[in-house]
């Protein structure tokens, strides 16, 4: 439902948005510095950080983490039509998703400037993604006051585009959707009150509204995003962060109670000192029943000199982000890294994003709390002003993919992804252990194939029952067995 506008006259407000458009174009959103040169293959702090990223303790421990916490024992007992289990038959079982979030936002969904190009981008996007973060900035749906912009048709903003686009096109490739902030002291429209109390009236219609109109789509939100950088002159500003609390109850009586509700921080917060910090403010809202659901880090380098000064740092070491993430799995909800920068800029740009890239994503998958991984910006050129000379897309201007794109998908599509074959024993059962997800699984007896599809989920038995059909182009049946455990 639209509010009535103000009585301030129309040209007076279409003004004044126009003014903040222009703003947000030429706001950068970091500090600026100049890209310099890649340190050489032998720099004295390159090997420094390989020392430390490919330290013998710390890739077992990466490795041992993943093989243990992201892969299932699977179990599939092969009966005939009869009811009697079928021995040594063939069973081919090829994973088809994860059940793991590996995602990137997609601001720019059919926003492109040529049919081919959004072509391209919406290809390489689902090629290894399967998680979409769809933007729900107050000041892009809605710069005029009572002037929503939800549906497709509405007037097009660069990197706002309407959210309804998004879940037609989620249903269409199995994305599960994020959407980011329902609440951030940035990124608002000029119209909004000064008033902490006016404010917060109409943020709950912003989440009346949202959630009428997504809950049944979008399952993962961020509700609060940094709050502990927020400024003083934000009008529901206050020492303790009050406001914090506040829109979580709010917004959690308004969607189901299995929609994750994120709190969201900036990348300091991945390392001591900020991390105790976060982790304060996370216990206090737990112990006093704040309806958290789901812990989320920004990780973001928008500046070549900036990654350089992160791979010196003493924070660039896997010892202290793990350490980190121990500390905030204490609370029990599901992790997530939810915006991901690394420059390709500057000399050997490209194959240092690539390197970083995998050795980081290798070590958040390894996580056991970890639920979710989200690249930010899928190509060069797709940032907001001020990050773009980070060229820190995974694809090029051209939408053309870069070895750091490369070593995401090997490592999501091959050395993550099972597929096994094998053959069911005298009781006619298939054993395998495999990464979480859905796959396909295809029976050969009597050389007659049937195929079929099982979900292997986190932390459950996974063991199914699969009794084949009578006749060749009937259906296999799958029942999931009960724990036993």
């Amino acid at each position: 439902m639209k509010r009535r506008p103000n009585t301030a006259d129309r040209s007076q407000r279409f003004f004044l948005w126009l003014l903040w458009l222009i703003s947000l174009a030429l706001m950068p959103r970091r500090i600026a510095a100049q890209d310099v040169p890649a340190p050489p293959d032998d720099s004295p702090d390159l090997a420094a950080y390989r020392a430390r990223w490919q330290a013998p303790e710390v890739q077992s421990r990466i490795a041992e983490n993943i093989e243990r916490h992201r892969k299932e024992n699977v179990s599939c007992r092969v009966l005939g039509a009869d009811g009697k289990p079928l021995p040594n038959v063939e069973v081919e079982a090829r994973q088809e998703s994860h059940a793991f979030l590996f995602g990137c936002n997609a601001f720019v969904l059919g926003q492109l400037d040529s049919p081919e190009k959004n072509r391209k981008y919406e290809e390489t996007f689902v090629h290894i993604f399967n998680f979409a973060t769809v933007p729900f900035y107050w000041g892009g749906l809605e710069p005029v006051e009572g002037e929503l912009r939800y549906a497709e048709g509405s007037p097009d903003i660069w990197r706002r585009p309407p959210p309804d686009r998004y879940i037609p096109w989620a249903e269409k490739h199995g994305l599960t959707l994020k959407g980011h902030p329902l609440l951030w002291h940035a990124y608002n429209p000029p119209w909004l009150p000064k008033d902490a109390e006016k404010l917060k009236t109409l943020y709950q219609e912003r989440f009346r509204q949202i959630a009428s109109r997504y809950r049944d789509h979008i399952t993962i939100w961020d509700v609060v995003n940094e709050s502990l950088v927020c400024p003083a002159t934000y009008p529901l500003y206050d020492p303790d962060r009050s406001y914090v609390a506040w829109a979580f109850n709010q917004v959690a009586e308004l969607f189901p109670q299995e929609t994750i509700l994120m709190i969201n921080e900036v990348t300091s917060f991945n390392f001591p000192p900020a991390s105790r910090k976060y982790e304060e403010q996370i216990a206090g809202l737990l112990t006093a029943g704040v309806p958290v659901r789901g812990i989320g880090l920004q990780f973001h380098y928008f500046r070549r000199s900036a990654l350089d000064a992160y791979m010196k740092s003493p924070h660039c070491d896997p010892r202290v982000l793990l350490e980190v993430y121990d500390q905030l799995s204490r609370f029990d909800l599901p992790l997530y890294i939810t915006e991901i920068t690394i420059p390709s800029a500057g000399e050997g740009g490209e194959a240092l994003q690539a390197e970083v890239v995998r050795d980081h994503y290798r070590l958040w998958f390894s996580v056991p709390k970890m639920a979710g991984i989200t690249w930010w910006n899928l190509g060069d050129g797709t940032a907001v002003q001020g990050e773009n000379e980070a060229r820190g897309g995974l694809l090029d201007e051209n939408l053309d993919p870069k070895p750091a794109y490369r070593e995401l998908e090997r490592l999501i599509r091959t050395e993550w992804r099972t597929h096994v074959r094998t053959k069911t024993d005298e009781n006619g059962r298939a054993e395998f252990r495999g990464f979480a997800g859905k796959y396909s699984i295809q029976v050969v007896a009597d050389g007659t194939a049937v195929s079929t599809v099982i979900d292997v989920r986190p932390a459950h038995s996974n063991r199914y029952t699969i009794t084949l059909p009578r006749h060749a182009d009937g259906l296999a049946v799958v029942q999931q067995e009960a724990r036993t455990d």
